[in-house]
Protein backbone atom coordinates (compact mmCIF):
# COMPACT_ATOMS: atom_id res chain seq x y z
CA UNK A 1 0.00 0.00 0.00
CA UNK A 2 1.29 3.46 -0.95
CA UNK A 3 2.31 5.64 2.02
CA UNK A 4 1.29 9.25 2.65
CA UNK A 5 3.04 11.77 0.38
CA UNK A 6 3.72 14.72 2.65
CA UNK A 7 2.86 18.26 1.57
CA UNK A 8 3.96 21.71 2.73
CA UNK A 9 0.23 22.41 3.09
CA UNK A 10 0.16 21.10 6.67
CA UNK A 11 -3.56 20.21 6.78
CA UNK A 12 -2.97 17.82 3.88
CA UNK A 13 -0.94 15.61 6.23
CA UNK A 14 -3.85 14.93 8.61
CA UNK A 15 -4.32 11.12 8.55
CA UNK A 16 -8.08 11.57 8.93
CA UNK A 17 -8.39 14.35 6.35
CA UNK A 18 -10.12 13.81 3.02
CA UNK A 19 -7.63 15.57 0.76
CA UNK A 20 -3.97 14.56 1.19
CA UNK A 21 -1.42 15.02 -1.58
CA UNK A 22 -2.12 11.41 -2.60
CA UNK A 23 -5.64 12.48 -3.61
CA UNK A 24 -5.75 15.79 -5.55
CA UNK A 25 -9.39 15.57 -6.68
CA UNK A 26 -10.56 18.04 -9.33
CA UNK A 27 -13.49 20.44 -9.06
CA UNK A 28 -14.77 23.91 -9.97
CA UNK A 29 -14.96 26.76 -7.47
CA UNK A 30 -15.53 30.50 -7.19
CA UNK A 31 -14.77 32.99 -4.48
CA UNK A 32 -16.94 35.97 -5.37
CA UNK A 33 -15.61 35.83 -8.91
CA UNK A 34 -15.82 33.63 -12.02
CA UNK A 35 -15.91 29.84 -11.57
CA UNK A 36 -12.71 28.03 -12.59
CA UNK A 37 -10.98 24.71 -12.10
CA UNK A 38 -9.24 23.64 -8.92
CA UNK A 39 -7.91 20.74 -6.89
CA UNK A 40 -8.50 20.14 -3.18
CA UNK A 41 -5.46 19.95 -0.88
CA UNK A 42 -5.99 19.73 2.88
CA UNK A 43 -8.46 22.44 3.88
CA UNK A 44 -7.57 24.54 0.84
CA UNK A 45 -8.69 24.91 -2.75
CA UNK A 46 -5.83 25.34 -5.22
CA UNK A 47 -6.73 27.63 -8.13
CA UNK A 48 -5.52 25.90 -11.30
CA UNK A 49 -6.40 28.89 -13.45
CA UNK A 50 -3.95 30.97 -11.41
CA UNK A 51 -1.22 28.35 -11.85
CA UNK A 52 -1.95 28.22 -15.57
CA UNK A 53 -1.77 32.03 -15.81
CA UNK A 54 1.56 32.01 -13.93
CA UNK A 55 3.01 29.48 -16.37
CA UNK A 56 3.23 26.74 -13.75
CA UNK A 57 0.76 24.55 -15.65
CA UNK A 58 0.13 24.26 -19.40
CA UNK A 59 -3.09 25.70 -20.84
CA UNK A 60 -5.62 22.91 -20.37
CA UNK A 61 -8.70 25.11 -20.04
CA UNK A 62 -8.36 25.53 -16.28
CA UNK A 63 -9.80 29.05 -16.53
CA UNK A 64 -13.10 27.57 -17.76
CA UNK A 65 -16.10 26.87 -15.48
CA UNK A 66 -15.93 23.11 -16.12
CA UNK A 67 -13.31 20.35 -16.35
CA UNK A 68 -14.44 19.11 -19.78
CA UNK A 69 -11.58 20.60 -21.82
CA UNK A 70 -9.01 19.05 -19.50
CA UNK A 71 -10.85 15.72 -19.24
CA UNK A 72 -11.01 15.37 -23.03
CA UNK A 73 -7.20 15.45 -23.31
CA UNK A 74 -6.83 11.93 -22.03
CA UNK A 75 -4.83 9.74 -19.72
CA UNK A 76 -1.32 10.99 -20.57
CA UNK A 77 -2.21 14.64 -19.91
CA UNK A 78 -4.08 13.73 -16.71
CA UNK A 79 -0.93 12.02 -15.47
CA UNK A 80 1.34 14.91 -16.44
CA UNK A 81 -0.80 17.43 -14.57
CA UNK A 82 -1.03 15.18 -11.51
CA UNK A 83 2.77 14.78 -11.46
CA UNK A 84 3.27 18.55 -11.81
CA UNK A 85 0.84 19.34 -8.99
CA UNK A 86 2.39 16.69 -6.74
CA UNK A 87 5.80 18.27 -7.30
CA UNK A 88 4.52 21.81 -6.62
CA UNK A 89 2.81 20.75 -3.39
CA UNK A 90 5.35 18.25 -2.06
CA UNK A 91 6.95 18.98 1.32
CA UNK A 92 9.97 21.27 0.88
CA UNK A 93 8.81 22.74 -2.44
CA UNK A 94 6.75 25.70 -1.20
CA UNK A 95 6.74 28.80 -3.41
CA UNK A 96 4.98 32.12 -3.11
CA UNK A 97 3.20 31.70 -6.44
CA UNK A 98 1.54 28.45 -5.39
CA UNK A 99 0.70 29.71 -1.90
CA UNK A 100 -0.98 32.75 -3.47
CA UNK A 101 -3.23 30.39 -5.47
CA UNK A 102 -4.61 28.71 -2.32
CA UNK A 103 -8.05 29.64 -1.01
CA UNK A 104 -9.83 28.59 2.17
CA UNK A 105 -12.19 25.74 1.30
CA UNK A 106 -14.87 26.90 3.73
CA UNK A 107 -14.99 30.28 1.93
CA UNK A 108 -15.25 28.77 -1.57
CA UNK A 109 -18.46 28.18 -3.50
CA UNK A 110 -18.41 24.84 -5.28
CA UNK A 111 -20.06 24.30 -8.67
CA UNK A 112 -20.81 21.29 -10.85
CA UNK A 113 -17.32 20.05 -11.65
CA UNK A 114 -18.07 19.25 -15.30
CA UNK A 115 -20.74 19.85 -17.92
CA UNK A 116 -22.86 16.70 -17.80
CA UNK A 117 -23.22 15.59 -21.41
CA UNK A 118 -25.52 12.63 -20.76
CA UNK A 119 -26.52 10.70 -17.65
CA UNK A 120 -27.04 6.94 -17.57
CA UNK A 121 -28.00 5.08 -14.42
CA UNK A 122 -27.19 1.40 -14.04
CA UNK A 123 -28.52 -1.32 -11.75
CA UNK A 124 -25.26 -3.08 -10.92
CA UNK A 125 -25.68 -4.07 -7.26
CA UNK A 126 -26.86 -7.66 -6.91
CA UNK A 127 -28.17 -7.33 -3.35
CA UNK A 128 -30.09 -4.15 -4.24
CA UNK A 129 -31.54 -5.77 -7.37
CA UNK A 130 -32.64 -8.79 -5.33
CA UNK A 131 -34.16 -6.65 -2.56
CA UNK A 132 -36.08 -4.37 -4.92
CA UNK A 133 -37.19 -7.27 -7.07
CA UNK A 134 -38.47 -9.03 -3.97
CA UNK A 135 -40.44 -5.95 -2.95
CA UNK A 136 -41.83 -5.03 -6.37
CA UNK A 137 -42.40 -8.63 -7.55
CA UNK A 138 -41.47 -11.64 -5.38
CA UNK A 139 -38.22 -13.31 -4.19
CA UNK A 140 -38.57 -16.16 -6.69
CA UNK A 141 -38.55 -13.68 -9.59
CA UNK A 142 -36.49 -10.93 -7.98
CA UNK A 143 -33.74 -10.79 -10.62
CA UNK A 144 -34.83 -10.27 -14.22
CA UNK A 145 -33.68 -13.16 -16.45
CA UNK A 146 -31.04 -10.97 -18.12
CA UNK A 147 -29.54 -9.51 -14.92
CA UNK A 148 -26.63 -11.96 -14.52
CA UNK A 149 -25.66 -11.47 -18.16
CA UNK A 150 -25.95 -7.75 -18.86
CA UNK A 151 -25.44 -4.44 -16.99
CA UNK A 152 -29.01 -3.10 -16.95
CA UNK A 153 -29.39 0.67 -17.22
CA UNK A 154 -31.61 3.49 -18.39
CA UNK A 155 -30.98 6.96 -19.81
CA UNK A 156 -31.59 9.62 -17.18
CA UNK A 157 -31.72 13.42 -17.24
CA UNK A 158 -28.49 15.40 -17.42
CA UNK A 159 -30.48 18.63 -16.95
CA UNK A 160 -31.29 17.89 -13.31
CA UNK A 161 -27.86 16.69 -12.14
CA UNK A 162 -26.91 19.15 -9.38
CA UNK A 163 -23.89 19.70 -7.17
CA UNK A 164 -23.71 18.81 -3.48
CA UNK A 165 -25.50 21.32 -1.25
CA UNK A 166 -28.31 22.02 -3.71
CA UNK A 167 -31.84 21.93 -2.29
CA UNK A 168 -34.70 20.75 -4.51
CA UNK A 169 -38.47 20.44 -4.33
CA UNK A 170 -40.42 17.28 -3.65
CA UNK A 171 -41.56 15.96 -7.05
CA UNK A 172 -45.16 15.71 -8.11
CA UNK A 173 -46.40 12.90 -10.28
CA UNK A 174 -49.00 10.32 -11.15
CA UNK A 175 -49.50 7.44 -8.72
CA UNK A 176 -52.08 4.72 -8.18
CA UNK A 177 -53.03 3.20 -4.85
CA UNK A 178 -53.48 -0.60 -4.91
CA UNK A 179 -57.20 -0.30 -4.07
CA UNK A 180 -57.93 2.65 -6.39
CA UNK A 181 -59.77 2.37 -9.69
CA UNK A 182 -57.74 5.10 -11.33
CA UNK A 183 -54.52 7.05 -10.71
CA UNK A 184 -54.20 10.47 -9.08
CA UNK A 185 -51.69 13.32 -9.38
CA UNK A 186 -49.93 15.01 -6.48
CA UNK A 187 -46.74 15.20 -4.38
CA UNK A 188 -44.64 12.07 -4.04
CA UNK A 189 -45.18 10.39 -0.67
CA UNK A 190 -42.32 7.89 -0.79
CA UNK A 191 -39.23 9.97 -1.60
CA UNK A 192 -36.08 7.87 -1.40
CA UNK A 193 -32.32 8.08 -1.85
CA UNK A 194 -29.92 5.76 -3.63
CA UNK A 195 -26.29 5.50 -2.56
CA UNK A 196 -24.24 5.32 -5.75
CA UNK A 197 -20.90 6.17 -7.28
CA UNK A 198 -20.72 8.01 -10.58
CA UNK A 199 -18.05 7.29 -13.19
CA UNK A 200 -17.09 10.37 -15.22
CA UNK A 201 -16.13 9.84 -18.86
CA UNK A 202 -13.11 11.85 -19.95
CA UNK A 203 -12.13 10.77 -23.45
CA UNK A 204 -14.98 10.17 -25.92
CA UNK A 205 -15.61 7.29 -28.33
CA UNK A 206 -16.76 7.32 -31.94
CA UNK A 207 -20.29 6.51 -33.00
CA UNK A 208 -20.33 3.01 -34.46
CA UNK A 209 -17.13 1.90 -32.68
CA UNK A 210 -17.42 -0.40 -29.66
CA UNK A 211 -14.73 -0.25 -26.97
CA UNK A 212 -13.13 -3.00 -24.92
CA UNK A 213 -13.34 -3.14 -21.14
CA UNK A 214 -9.71 -2.04 -20.89
CA UNK A 215 -10.30 0.86 -23.29
CA UNK A 216 -13.34 1.84 -21.25
CA UNK A 217 -11.24 1.88 -18.09
CA UNK A 218 -8.79 4.27 -19.77
CA UNK A 219 -11.68 6.54 -20.86
CA UNK A 220 -12.86 7.12 -17.28
CA UNK A 221 -11.43 10.30 -15.76
CA UNK A 222 -12.58 9.64 -12.20
CA UNK A 223 -15.42 9.03 -9.77
CA UNK A 224 -17.90 11.07 -7.73
CA UNK A 225 -20.39 10.28 -5.00
CA UNK A 226 -23.89 10.17 -6.51
CA UNK A 227 -27.37 10.22 -4.97
CA UNK A 228 -30.02 9.10 -7.43
CA UNK A 229 -33.11 10.49 -5.68
CA UNK A 230 -36.14 8.29 -6.37
CA UNK A 231 -39.91 8.77 -6.07
CA UNK A 232 -40.89 5.21 -5.23
CA UNK A 233 -44.67 5.61 -5.49
CA UNK A 234 -44.36 7.28 -8.89
CA UNK A 235 -41.86 4.61 -9.93
CA UNK A 236 -44.13 1.72 -8.92
CA UNK A 237 -46.92 2.99 -11.21
CA UNK A 238 -44.87 4.05 -14.23
CA UNK A 239 -41.91 1.68 -14.45
CA UNK A 240 -43.55 -1.19 -16.36
CA UNK A 241 -42.84 -1.92 -19.16
CA UNK A 242 -40.10 0.66 -19.92
CA UNK A 243 -38.63 1.50 -16.53
CA UNK A 244 -38.21 4.70 -14.46
CA UNK A 245 -39.09 8.05 -16.03
CA UNK A 246 -40.46 10.90 -13.90
CA UNK A 247 -39.65 8.91 -10.75
CA UNK A 248 -35.96 9.61 -11.40
CA UNK A 249 -35.96 12.76 -13.56
CA UNK A 250 -36.37 15.47 -10.91
CA UNK A 251 -32.91 15.48 -9.22
CA UNK A 252 -29.59 13.63 -9.07
CA UNK A 253 -26.94 14.98 -6.68
CA UNK A 254 -23.20 14.50 -7.21
CA UNK A 255 -20.24 15.49 -5.06
CA UNK A 256 -18.24 18.58 -5.96
CA UNK A 257 -14.93 16.70 -6.24
CA UNK A 258 -13.96 14.17 -8.91
CA UNK A 259 -11.47 11.68 -7.48
CA UNK A 260 -9.17 10.43 -10.22
CA UNK A 261 -8.39 6.82 -11.06
CA UNK A 262 -4.73 7.53 -10.29
CA UNK A 263 -5.63 8.37 -6.68
CA UNK A 264 -7.72 5.20 -6.39
CA UNK A 265 -5.17 2.89 -8.04
CA UNK A 266 -3.88 1.34 -4.76
CA UNK A 267 -7.44 0.39 -3.81
CA UNK A 268 -8.48 -1.70 -6.83
CA UNK A 269 -10.52 -4.81 -6.04
CA UNK A 270 -11.91 -7.63 -8.21
CA UNK A 271 -15.56 -8.08 -9.04
CA UNK A 272 -17.30 -11.01 -7.29
CA UNK A 273 -17.33 -14.58 -8.68
CA UNK A 274 -19.64 -14.88 -11.67
CA UNK A 275 -22.81 -16.90 -11.27
CA UNK A 276 -23.09 -17.01 -15.06
CA UNK A 277 -20.14 -16.63 -17.42
CA UNK A 278 -20.21 -13.20 -19.03
CA UNK A 279 -19.99 -12.75 -22.78
CA UNK A 280 -16.46 -11.90 -23.99
CA UNK A 281 -17.11 -8.20 -24.71
CA UNK A 282 -17.76 -7.43 -21.01
CA UNK A 283 -15.71 -10.19 -19.40
CA UNK A 284 -13.49 -9.17 -16.46
CA UNK A 285 -9.91 -8.34 -17.43
CA UNK A 286 -8.62 -7.41 -13.98
CA UNK A 287 -9.62 -5.70 -10.72
CA UNK A 288 -11.80 -2.70 -11.68
CA UNK A 289 -13.80 -2.11 -8.50
CA UNK A 290 -12.35 -0.17 -5.55
CA UNK A 291 -12.24 -0.60 -1.78
CA UNK A 292 -14.22 2.55 -0.90
CA UNK A 293 -16.01 2.80 2.44
CA UNK A 294 -19.44 4.40 1.90
CA UNK A 295 -22.04 5.73 4.32
CA UNK A 296 -25.39 7.55 4.33
CA UNK A 297 -26.61 10.03 6.95
CA UNK A 298 -29.95 11.77 7.46
CA UNK A 299 -30.49 15.01 9.39
CA UNK A 300 -33.99 16.38 10.01
CA UNK A 301 -34.38 20.15 9.83
CA UNK A 302 -32.70 21.59 12.96
CA UNK A 303 -31.65 18.14 14.19
CA UNK A 304 -28.46 16.08 14.35
CA UNK A 305 -27.33 13.75 11.58
CA UNK A 306 -27.75 9.99 12.04
CA UNK A 307 -25.76 7.42 10.07
CA UNK A 308 -28.24 4.94 8.59
CA UNK A 309 -26.06 2.87 6.25
CA UNK A 310 -22.45 1.78 5.83
CA UNK A 311 -21.28 -0.36 2.93
CA UNK A 312 -18.51 -0.62 0.33
CA UNK A 313 -18.18 0.07 -3.39
CA UNK A 314 -16.56 -3.34 -3.89
CA UNK A 315 -19.93 -5.08 -3.39
CA UNK A 316 -21.05 -4.20 -6.94
CA UNK A 317 -21.50 -6.99 -9.48
CA UNK A 318 -20.47 -5.00 -12.56
CA UNK A 319 -17.61 -2.46 -12.67
CA UNK A 320 -17.87 0.96 -14.30
CA UNK A 321 -15.58 -0.11 -17.22
CA UNK A 322 -17.90 -3.06 -17.88
CA UNK A 323 -20.90 -0.72 -17.82
CA UNK A 324 -19.17 1.70 -20.18
CA UNK A 325 -18.08 -1.08 -22.57
CA UNK A 326 -21.64 -2.37 -22.68
CA UNK A 327 -22.98 1.16 -23.24
CA UNK A 328 -20.73 1.60 -26.29
CA UNK A 329 -21.22 -1.97 -27.58
CA UNK A 330 -24.12 -1.01 -29.86
CA UNK A 331 -22.08 1.78 -31.41
CA UNK A 332 -23.43 4.40 -29.02
CA UNK A 333 -21.04 7.37 -28.96
CA UNK A 334 -19.77 8.21 -25.50
CA UNK A 335 -18.97 11.86 -24.84
CA UNK A 336 -16.67 13.83 -22.57
CA UNK A 337 -18.74 14.58 -19.47
CA UNK A 338 -20.96 11.51 -19.66
CA UNK A 339 -21.96 10.39 -16.17
CA UNK A 340 -22.57 6.72 -15.39
CA UNK A 341 -24.36 5.96 -12.12
CA UNK A 342 -23.37 2.62 -10.63
CA UNK A 343 -26.79 1.72 -9.31
CA UNK A 344 -27.56 1.47 -5.62
CA UNK A 345 -24.70 -0.02 -3.60
CA UNK A 346 -26.11 -2.41 -0.98
CA UNK A 347 -24.16 -4.95 1.02
CA UNK A 348 -25.50 -8.32 2.17
CA UNK A 349 -26.81 -7.16 5.58
CA UNK A 350 -29.59 -4.72 6.48
CA UNK A 351 -27.20 -2.09 7.88
CA UNK A 352 -25.51 -2.09 4.48
CA UNK A 353 -28.57 -1.34 2.34
CA UNK A 354 -28.16 1.80 0.22
CA UNK A 355 -31.78 2.97 -0.05
CA UNK A 356 -34.60 3.67 2.39
CA UNK A 357 -36.83 1.35 0.38
CA UNK A 358 -34.57 -1.50 1.47
CA UNK A 359 -33.72 -0.21 4.95
CA UNK A 360 -37.40 0.07 5.90
CA UNK A 361 -38.47 -2.86 3.71
CA UNK A 362 -40.95 -0.88 1.68
CA UNK A 363 -41.88 1.47 4.54
CA UNK A 364 -42.90 -1.29 6.97
CA UNK A 365 -39.98 -0.89 9.43
CA UNK A 366 -39.25 2.69 10.50
CA UNK A 367 -35.75 3.96 11.27
CA UNK A 368 -35.28 5.86 14.55
CA UNK A 369 -33.01 8.90 14.35
CA UNK A 370 -30.77 10.22 17.13
CA UNK A 371 -33.25 12.93 18.09
CA UNK A 372 -36.04 10.39 18.48
CA UNK A 373 -37.83 11.06 15.18
CA UNK A 374 -38.59 8.14 12.89
CA UNK A 375 -38.41 7.82 9.13
CA UNK A 376 -39.60 5.44 6.48
CA UNK A 377 -38.92 7.83 3.60
CA UNK A 378 -37.46 11.34 3.25
CA UNK A 379 -39.54 14.17 4.75
CA UNK A 380 -39.53 17.86 3.84
CA UNK A 381 -36.58 19.65 5.44
CA UNK A 382 -34.43 16.49 5.68
CA UNK A 383 -30.83 16.68 4.51
CA UNK A 384 -29.36 13.44 3.20
CA UNK A 385 -25.61 13.02 3.01
CA UNK A 386 -23.42 10.50 1.23
CA UNK A 387 -19.88 10.00 2.50
CA UNK A 388 -16.98 7.99 1.14
CA UNK A 389 -13.26 7.37 1.43
CA UNK A 390 -10.59 4.80 0.64
CA UNK A 391 -8.31 4.08 3.59
CA UNK A 392 -4.58 4.14 2.88
CA UNK A 393 -1.46 3.81 5.03
CA UNK A 394 -1.73 6.91 7.23
CA UNK A 395 -4.00 8.79 4.84
CA UNK A 396 -7.47 8.76 3.30
CA UNK A 397 -8.67 9.37 -0.24
CA UNK A 398 -11.89 11.27 0.47
CA UNK A 399 -14.66 12.37 -1.86
CA UNK A 400 -15.97 15.30 0.15
CA UNK A 401 -19.66 15.65 1.01
CA UNK A 402 -22.59 14.84 -1.27
CA UNK A 403 -25.65 16.42 0.36
CA UNK A 404 -29.10 17.49 -0.69
CA UNK A 405 -32.07 18.98 1.18
CA UNK A 406 -35.69 18.24 0.33
CA UNK A 407 -38.03 21.25 0.05
CA UNK A 408 -41.86 21.08 -0.09
CA UNK A 409 -43.55 20.38 -3.41
CA UNK A 410 -44.42 23.30 -5.69
CA UNK A 411 -47.62 23.75 -7.65
CA UNK A 412 -47.51 24.35 -11.39
CA UNK A 413 -46.96 28.06 -12.07
CA UNK A 414 -45.77 28.76 -8.50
Amino acid sequence: MTALVRSWVETANDPDGAFPLNNLPFGVFSNGDAPRCAVAIGDRVLDLAALQSAGLLPDHGFDEPALNTFMAKGKAVWGEVRDALTDLLREGNETGAVRAALHAMDAATMHLPFRVAEYTDFYAGRQHAFNVGSLFRDPANALPPNWLHIPIGYNGRASTVVVSGTAFHRPRGQTKAPDADRPSFGPCRRLDIELEMGAVVGTPSEMGRPVTVDEADDMIFGYVLLNDWSARDIQAWEYQPLGPFQAKAFATTIGAWVVTKAALEPFRRPTPPRERELLPYIRDTGPMLYDIDLAVSIAPEGGPATEICRTNYDTLYYSAPQQLAHHASSGCAMRTGDLLGSGTISGPEKGMFGSLLEMTWGGKEAITLEGGETRTFVEDGDTLGLHGHAQGDGYRIGFGPCTGTLLPARDAGA
